[in-house]
């Protein structure tokens, strides 16, 4: 296991994979790092898709915007997660929205996607987190009810190539002490 510090700063958005499948153990292990996310009000308003059969696969590939580089890495990516959640849980109290956004789902998913792609990267597994695709009809193919929605797909895989790292912005750059 790598030190944490590390496995953040090397996780990268991988878009191809080998051509091998992901252990059952290793999947588990990924999806339990989603599962401790952080929560709004521990509302824990996610559900996960595992996507594996590759009929399913093309099927969500075909719903990327064009040009999107993402495209043959849902057809191609051994399991695709589809990040999904419930409507009106996440930032709302007896069904009133208190939080300043109109729903905090959005933020709690992105906790459980980095849970996710961090533990799958310690895992020696590579995921990119796909957010430019026709909603409704994923929605559709996935047979998602109504309350509920997908916010994101999450290719994951063993990398096939291993990418550098993106040039980052200086601390100096955004962070601000007492006021901007």
């Amino acid at each position: 296991m790598q030190e944490l510090g590390q496995i953040i700063r090397e996780r990268r958005s991988i878009r191809r994979y080998e051509e091998r499948a992901v252990e059952k153990e290793k999947l588990t292990a990924v999806l339990e790092a989603g599962r401790w996310a952080p929560s709004w009000g521990n509302s824990q308003c996610w559900e996960i898709i595992v996507v594996q059969e590759k009929e399913l696969k093309e099927k969500l590939s075909g719903t990327l915007t064009k040009k999107n580089p993402a495209t043959l890495t849902v057809m191609d990516a051994p399991v695709v997660l589809a990040m999904c959640s419930e409507s009106k849980k996440s930032g709302y109290y007896n069904g009133q929205q208190i939080t300043r956004y109109q729903d905090w789902l959005l933020y709690d998913l992105g906790l459980a996607s980095q849970n996710v792609c961090l533990a799958a990267h310690d895992l020696g597994l590579g995921t990119v987190i796909v957010g430019a695709f026709d909603h409704g009809l994923v929605e559709k193919i996935l047979g998602i009810p109504d309350g509920y929605q997908v916010v994101s797909l999450i290719p994951m895989g063993y990398p096939a190539h291993a990418p550098s790292a993106p040039k980052r912005r200086e601390l100096t750059s955004f962070v601000h002490y007492d006021n901007f």
